[in-house]
Formats: structure tokens, sequence, C-alpha cells
């Protein structure tokens, strides 16, 4: 399935269920690719769940490991719960991305996404330790032949490119996420994507509607209900000549399968 030239797939996770289970509703929905969580197919114990999505007929545009620590209650306890950022977790998270990319190149997938967590560089302890963190993760992607996708949002495009520059890493790009410039009040989601198109390689379907408390979260809504825009959106994808895939993410609601088969609807009809 195709939004004009890229192909549309779905967020495993955002379907909150097994393997066998998503793949069911990816076959009901015509989707045949998918950005895939592997937390649970990590390490020995995680290899039944491996060998689960090997069986499947799947297009993996993307792999994405996520973090136990973490807790998006709010944007404060998620600015220190976040990512690579506290340090009593550091070490079972590294081990756990290196799981991740294991997997990911055993899959022949070429990306890994996830949330790093908050750079900050107006603190300069926080942000010299952040960037090692992530150097070193990039380091052991490049080993793999995996590329280390960031997932936009936790700082405005031109914070993320200028810690993008300085790493200079061939094996670091993005996954835009539109609808988390708009949930953290970070930026206009379009010029964000001008911003970062040289390193956008892969990117989420989510919408959402900006807060109205600044320090709070925005919310989000159903692709096309909220602030992001579909078609001002498509138009910046093709004025920056992506060439990746998009994958429709959602992480609200209780009716995510419809909101998801909507998004498709939406998607396809332009």
């Amino acid at each position: 399935m195709k939004c004009k030239n890229w192909p549309v797939g779905v967020c495993s996770w955002s379907l909150q269920t097994d393997v066998p289970s998503v793949a069911k509703v990816m076959q009901d929905l015509g989707l045949e690719h998918v950005h895939l969580g592997v937390g649970e197919a990590v390490g020995e114990a995680g290899r039944a769940c491996l060998e689960a999505i090997k069986a499947q007929d799947w297009t993996i545009t993307c792999t994405m490991i996520g973090f136990p620590q973490e807790d998006y209650s709010t944007l404060e306890r998620i600015k220190v719960t976040g990512g690579v950022v506290p340090d009593d977790t550091w070490e079972s998270n590294r081990q756990m991305v290196l799981g991740a990319l294991d997997v990911t190149a055993e899959l022949g997938v070429k990306y890994l996404s996830m949330h790093a967590g908050f750079i900050d560089e107006t603190d300069k302890a926080h942000a010299e330790k952040v960037t090692k963190r992530i150097k070193l993760l990039a380091d052991a992607a490049a080993d793999k032949g995996v590329m280390f996708l960031l997932e936009t949002g936790q700082e405005a495009a031109e914070e993320l490119a200028h810690f993008l520059e300085k790493l200079d890493h061939n094996f670091v790009g993005v996954n835009f996420d539109p609808a988390n410039m708009i949930l953290y009040d970070k930026g206009n989601p379009i010029d964000a994507v001008r911003t970062l198109a040289p390193w956008i390689r892969h990117l989420h379907v989510k919408d959402a509607t900006r807060t109205k408390e600044p320090g709070t979260w925005g919310a989000e809504v159903p692709w096309g209900d909220g602030e992001v825009g579909i078609a001002e959106f498509l138009k910046v994808l093709e004025e920056i000549e992506f060439d990746g895939a998009m994958a429709i993410e959602r992480e609200a609601g209780d009716q995510r399968v419809d909101d998801i088969k909507l998004a498709i609807e939406r998607l396809t009809a332009v």
C-alpha cells in the first residue's frame, strides 16, 4: 500500500498485541509494511518472538526499541526518565539497544529507531553525557550496518539539527514524527521537516493538537483531525524529495484499529 510513492505501514506497538495478532490486523487492513517494536525479541528469552517475526511475510521498514524506566505521565517526568539520560539504567539500556541491533541486523533491516531522550545543550555536562552515549550506540549500529534513527519532538528542529551537525555521524539519522513537534510544543512540524531534511530517513503518520497550558502535553488525535495538516505535510515531503517509508502510529484512544484504518483512507485518497 502506498501514499503517492511512499510505502504505508503501521507501528506494531500501536496495536498493543502479539506478533500473530499484529499480522492479522495488518492483513485485514491490507498492510505489508511495519515499523516493528523489537523489545520482546531481544536475547535468548526473545528467540520465540523473533522466530514468529521471521515467519511473517512483512517488509520491516524500521525497528524500534523503548525502555522500561520511561515515564510519560508529564513532560518533566519524561525529561528525567527518557532514553539514555538516566544514569541508573544506562548500562541495562545500553545492553537492550545492543540486543535490538542484533535483532535488526538478523532481520536484514537497515534502521533502528528510539527516543534518545532530551539532549538539552543548555546544560553542558548533560549534553556531553548524552552525546557520548548516543555516539557509542551509533558506533555499535555502524558495526552492524544499521542506521540509528533519533525520533523527533523532544527538541526544536533547529536544536536537533545543531546536535546532528556537531555529532557528524554517518550512521545517525531521524525518524520524523510530526505530531511530537506539537505534543511537546517544539514548533511547526512543516518547518521542522525542512530543517531536518538532510537526516530524515523514516517517518510516523500521527496527528495532535497543541496544549494551551505551557509545560503540559498536547493531545494526540486521529490523523487529519489535528494541526499537522495532511496536504501541507505531504507537500513538504515532496519538496525535500523524501524517499523513505511512513508508518501510522496511534498511541491514544480506545479504537486504534479504526483510527489506523481512517489514516489509511486519508493517505490513499490524495
